[in-house]
């Protein structure tokens, strides 16, 4: 359950899931847009361990920058006989730009807290990072990253903004605020799902991540996009070293339309 803390890409992808967004086309309708909620279902080890909601918010201002807050709040079950895990983590997405511009994670593990803010310079090639600890004073750390860097949240919802392609594979600079890593996405072939909101047609992409620790992979992680120009991710299947974990969408409220710059369809 320490992977929800960090997830974005259900957050993934919603945790999970550039440089692929250098070269805009013509305006066209975007994926998401405020006001869009999707709700999940976490199994761990096969057994349903928490729930999870992802929302896009309304535009705001952070670090001077116009961005729409992705919020994803996680809540371990309490019937579960895990400690109890609470987080709050926000990706800020420049829409117009297709960028993200930092994050803040708020975390209470076992009645423990910890906070990680991190900011990305204007160029997104490189990072400022504050972490807390309970009490304990605030360490701030710089690093150097990639051109394009994004985090998990804002790679799954840029990676939503292509016209996915059965076929292509899809590359993102990834920074986790210690350690930074290409994630890519491959998507494998289009197949209909059985999911807790009925049957679905979806992409099924591989996507690789170099995670470590209890987030290490032994395999890469199975995410399905809807198929419709929205490709919510409505499931997503990783065996991380601390177990196997499904996230399963339970329930869904479109955004308003935005028109942003699509993002051309070729891969990396």
């Amino acid at each position: 359950m320490r992977s929800l803390s960090r997830w974005g890409f259900t957050a993934a992808m919603v945790g999970l899931m550039g440089s692929a967004l250098a070269h805009a086309q013509e305006p066209a309708a975007a994926a998401f847009g405020p006001g869009e909620q999707a709700q999940y279902r976490v199994k761990y080890l096969g057994l349903t361990a928490g729930s999870a909601t992802v929302t896009v918010g309304a535009p705001m201002t952070q670090w001077g920058q116009s961005v729409w807050p992705i919020v994803a709040l996680a809540k371990s079950d309490d019937l579960v006989g895990v400690y109890p895990i609470k987080s709050r983590y926000v990706s800020y997405w420049d829409a117009s730009a297709q960028r993200v511009t930092g994050s803040d994670l708020h975390s209470e593990e076992n009645r423990k807290r910890r906070r990680q803010r991190i900011q990305l310079t204007a160029d997104s090639k490189s990072a400022k990072v504050i972490k807390q600890k309970e009490s304990d004073p605030p360490r701030e750390t710089n690093h150097e990253l990639p051109d394009g860097t994004m985090d998990m949240t804002g790679a799954a919802f840029a990676l939503r903004n292509k016209d996915l392609t059965v076929g292509t594979t899809y590359t993102y600079p990834v920074f986790t605020g210690s350690r930074h890593f290409t994630m890519s996405a491959t998507v494998e072939g289009r197949e209909t799902l059985t999911t807790p909101m009925g049957s679905r047609d979806t992409f099924r992409v591989r996507v690789h991540t170099e995670f470590g620790g209890n987030l290490e992979s032994k395999r890469d992680l199975v995410a399905h996009f809807t198929t419709d120009p929205r490709h919510v991710p409505v499931r997503m299947e990783a065996d991380f070293a601390l177990g196997a974990m499904v996230v399963e969408m339970t329930d869904y409220k479109p955004g308003r339309a935005v028109a942003v710059a699509r993002a051309d369809n070729s891969g990396d």
